[in-house]
């Protein structure tokens, strides 16, 4: 072990000597407290580093202990259901040790030592296993938790058995004698390896009708919701965290506000997953790293929760990660850069900003993964941007455009008017529908991308009408373009707002999703039609057609709209043969 002193101290940055031959990125514990830090620079013998805890009581020529290894988390059985803060130490097991607030330098592993799974093996001695391969399985609530050879590990196997072992104990025997263990330690920064990345054109089903019908992301995909204060990207990013069919949920508030995490960790234990009508905590990992905890630690939370993600999709599950949100993260490698005296580059950003989000980023796809058999899992990254004052043109959001293949722009106007989810459907875009256009024509209609397009033309046509409208009044405009903007307000209120806290509405299965736009657009395409063969919106708009559209949302049988669809052509073409 290198041991060195403080030479120098800048918030939670200090500089050590005497640490010739230490690594970049490796954990070191300082003072008598023996508070964790990460090397971030080395400079001949001196090593900078950033501390994930406050540095206040240190002093110059405090020891400095490298542990010659990189940030690593723990990874077996228990982390499902588990809250952790950024660094992987358990919040509740930090509570009973501290107490309501964290005391500095606590020491408390990932995964717990005491408690004993039942490990049933699937391989025997004698097999030939690579890395990857699953030797055996661990039931962790309705999730199978698969155990697999750690990677650079292969070989023949020469004892293995069935059995409740802890974390620590040994399962598996390889002929040259190491051990697999149910846990596994993998560096964060580090992407963990897999065969082969595939292209995705499967959707992540959200149970939102703006996500999935308007701007879907695929599994494996990566996309971005950006918005003001107040816009509701913090609960968007929990509603997809709660109803998406991603196989295991990675939540992580990144230098969020205590408030909003505490809302999230009491409820979430509450709510049943629509699927499985099992808890959906029993399928989720939260990493709470809230804006009052050190700032380093902020910056470590991402690869964290994503190193997570990476393990579960190596057993060939879906998972999809919530970074809530990604500013914080950028704020927290300004506040670091700008202590390390770098010279800054945009809005004092680091010059490395764009590099470090496209790596983020680029860990999520949907892979083949290592292992004899054909496993394919997929991490699917969603991430939340808080541009300062809603400006999109901050550097965050624009690095991140550049990187992610769906936007969500929020929209501060639409949340003002309580729209939610307040997507901007104008700003907003997916660069994954042509991947996902066959899924959809097989799996829903073969009418959805056509049905889609008019949606978009529809609502397109509305601004340019809205332009017109407070120029001369509505009145100037024909009744075909008036029937226009009264569909698009159908489709905005009826179709695109979609309530979180409504039992029957905040999640929207995609069959009905369908028949709902299709009943809207069906009643656009007849009104038109009428309208040409002399019948006045003033009687279209009188049948009771658009009230009963208007209860869709809270219909759950899906032949009740597609009874409605049938009403709306049998009414207006009685109104043609009335004129």
């Amino acid at each position: 072990m290198l041991v060195g002193s403080i030479s120098k101290i800048s918030g939670p940055v200090i500089v050590a000597r005497n640490l010739a031959g230490s690594k970049m990125y490796d954990m070191v514990s300082v003072g008598d407290e023996e508070l964790r830090g990460e090397i971030i620079r080395l400079d001949g013998d001196e090593a900078v580093v950033q501390l994930y805890e406050d540095s206040t009581g240190l002093t110059v020529g405090d020891r400095v202990s490298n542990s010659e290894m990189p940030l690593s988390i723990e990874l077996g059985p228990g982390l499902i259901s588990s809250i952790y803060d950024g660094i992987q130490r358990p919040l509740p097991m930090l509570y009973v040790k501290s107490g309501d607030f964290i005391s500095r330098g606590i020491s408390v592993p990932g995964l717990d030592r005491q408690k004993k799974w039942e490990f049933k093996a699937a391989a025997k001695a004698g097999d030939t296993v690579a890395a990857g391969d699953v030797i055996g399985t661990v039931q962790e609530f309705h999730i199978e938790h698969r155990v697999m050879v750690p990677p650079g590990v292969s070989g023949t196997i020469k004892e293995i058995r069935s059995g409740y072992f802890t974390v620590e104990d040994t399962v598996c025997t390889m002929g040259d004698g190491r051990e697999i263990k149910l846990i596994q330690r993998w560096p964060v920064r580090k992407g963990r390896p897999y065969k082969k990345k595939l292209d995705s054109s499967l959707p992540l089903i959200t149970g939102q009708r703006v996500f999935d019908l308007m701007f879907p992301v695929t599994k494996g995909g990566t996309a971005m919701i950006p918005g003001g204060f107040g816009t509701g990207k913090t609960v968007s990013e929990q509603t997809l965290a709660k109803w998406s069919d991603a196989r295991i949920i990675v939540y992580i508030g990144c230098g969020e506000r205590g408030n909003e995490m505490t809302d999230v960790l009491t409820e979430f234990p509450e709510l049943v997953d629509p699927r499985t009508k099992l808890p959906l905590i029993q399928r989720t990992i939260m990493i709470a790293n809230t804006s009052n905890m050190p700032v380093a630690a902020r910056e470590a939370s991402i690869y964290t929760g994503i190193t997570m993600a990476e393990y579960f999709r190596d057993m060939g599950y879906d998972v999809a990660l919530m970074a809530d949100s990604t500013s914080r993260w950028g704020e927290a490698l300004r506040e670091v850069s700008g202590r390390l005296e770098e010279m800054p580059g945009e809005e004092g950003y680091p010059a490395y900003l764009p590099a470090r989000l496209a790596a983020f980023y680029e860990r999520a796809g949907r892979t083949m993964c290592l292992g004899s058999d054909s496993r394919i899992g997929s991490v699917t990254v969603v991430g939340a941007v808080s541009p300062p004052g809603g400006d999109f043109s901050e550097p965050i959001t624009q690095n991140t455009l550049r990187i992610v293949g769906t936007f969500w722009a929020l929209d501060t106007s639409l949340a003002y008017r309580r729209h939610f989810p307040s997507v901007n459907w104008i700003k907003s875009y997916s660069l994954y529908l042509d991947a996902v256009q066959d899924w959809y024509r097989n799996s829903v209609s073969p009418e959805w991308r056509d049905l889609r397009n008019k949606t978009m033309y529809l609502l397109q046509k509305e601004v340019e009408l809205q332009e017109i409208v407070q120029l001369v009044g509505p009145d100037a405009l024909p009744e075909g373009e008036k029937a226009i903007l009264e569909v698009t307000r159908m489709l905005r209120e009826d179709f695109l707002q979609q309530s979180a806290y409504s039992d029957t509405d905040s999640f929207c299965p995609l069959e009905k999703q369908f028949w709902m736009l299709k009943a809207i657009i069906s009643f656009h395409e007849h009104a038109a039609r009428a309208i040409d063969r002399g019948v006045s919106l003033k009687q279209i708009m009188g049948l009771p057609l658009k009230s009963e559209i208007g209860r869709m949302k809270d219909l759950q049988d899906v032949a009740k709209i597609k009874g409605i669809i049938q009403d709306v052509e049998k009414n207006i073409s009685a109104l043609e043969v009335e004129k």
